[in-house]
């Protein structure tokens, strides 16, 4: 005879515990105190075990019969109910402690060793400003697509088109980390692919503005020359380069007697090591990705110019507050739009 609702309710407390059978092995338990809860006495690997299934009235008749049916399933497919209770416990705890940052975080780790310092350093300054305070908190298994969009729209409402779609990048591939975790599905990658077609379009490039006339050309070093910003000496246009140069060090330059001012240099060189060049994570370790600058006469002319002025830092070009660290890669942008009362501003960037 299985149990009523009626009958539930009915049963009421006797001074010590006793049980009301249900079918196949459920039953209510009802405590001396008078509680209520479900339970399923059942064997397995040829012992007997007892899985809670829950507290009456937290758990009805109908959803007790329908959990007690779900581990009659898992024991027909030989998993034990009451490992399986604990394993799917755990996994609940571990979802709603695995944060999205807690994920980026071992994301940025993994990642680190294949990116350079330059854009490691870049990728983790885009999530903790623009992603971390939206979402940081939140965990990974209730992340969904209009929090992530809501993150990229204040990205794109101040003109930062592409980064918003490179954010989104970085985005699913610590969701895509999180799947393989088996701490999302795979409709969380899905809700985030399909923001792609949600994000505005990259505005058309444009070239950097640039001098082009040989007035305008030949006026550029003079005014750099009589503003307090000093000579910037380049090496050679096709070295790329304001990144190398403008973290450039004394002990790269080779052949030159530094002593003698007036000594000729026949031939002057400047060593670029494979870990300063623009190169894959890979190959920066590799000496044979180094790149030798020969040195013009008046490149030669101007590092010995500079070196009266810098010569105690490591650098060329130090900072202006620390001589410890290189000029800033904003320096460079900012002579040219400070110099001359600002007529070089919007006609001469460093890319130009």
């Amino acid at each position: 005879m299985t149990l009523t609702f009626a009958a539930i309710n009915a049963a009421q407390p006797r001074g010590k515990s006793y049980k009301l059978a249900d079918r196949q092995g459920l039953y209510l338990f009802v405590a001396a105190s008078g509680t209520k809860s479900w339970r399923y006495k059942y064997d397995f690997g040829g012992k007997e075990w007892l899985l809670t299934i829950g507290r009456f009235p937290d758990v009805g008749l109908a959803d007790a019969r329908a959990r007690h049916e779900e581990a009659r399933a898992l024991i027909r497919a030989g998993k034990d109910p009451v490992v399986e209770a604990k394993r799917q416990k755990q996994t609940q705890i571990t979802a709603t402690e695995a944060t999205f940052k807690k994920i980026a975080e071992i994301w940025l780790t993994e990642q680190r060793p294949l990116w350079s310092p330059a854009n490691a350093k870049r990728v983790r300054h885009r999530l903790e400003n623009d992603i971390y305070p939206c979402f940081g908190a939140v965990p990974i298994a209730s992340l969904d697509g209009a929090m992530v969009l809501n993150a990229l729209r204040k990205i794109e409402n101040r003109g930062s088109i592409e980064t918003a779609k490179r954010v989104r990048g970085y985005i699913r591939a610590i969701v895509n980390r999180a799947k393989g975790e088996r701490l999302v599905g795979r409709e969380a990658l899905h809700e985030i692919d399909d923001i792609r077609d949600a994000l505005r379009p990259t505005p058309r490039g444009r070239r950097m503005p640039a001098l082009t006339s040989l007035t305008a050309l030949l006026d550029l070093p003079l005014t750099v020359d009589r503003s307090t910003g000093g000579r910037f000496a380049a090496p050679r246009p096709d070295t790329g380069a304001v990144g190398v140069l403008r973290a450039a060090t004394w002990d790269e330059f080779d052949e030159i007697d530094w002593s003698r001012p007036d000594a000729p240099c026949p031939r002057p060189v400047c060593r670029i090591s494979s870990e300063r060049m623009k190169l894959e994570v890979e190959d920066k370790g590799n000496a044979a990705f180094g790149h030798d600058v020969p040195l013009s006469t008046q490149a030669v002319e101007t590092l010995r110019a500079v070196r009266i002025l810098t010569a105690s830092s490591r650098y060329l070009f130090p900072h202006a507050k620390s001589w410890s660290e290189p000029m800033t890669d904003s320096a460079l942008s900012s002579l040219y739009k400070r110099i001359g009362g600002g007529r070089f501003k919007g006609r001469m960037v460093p890319h130009g």
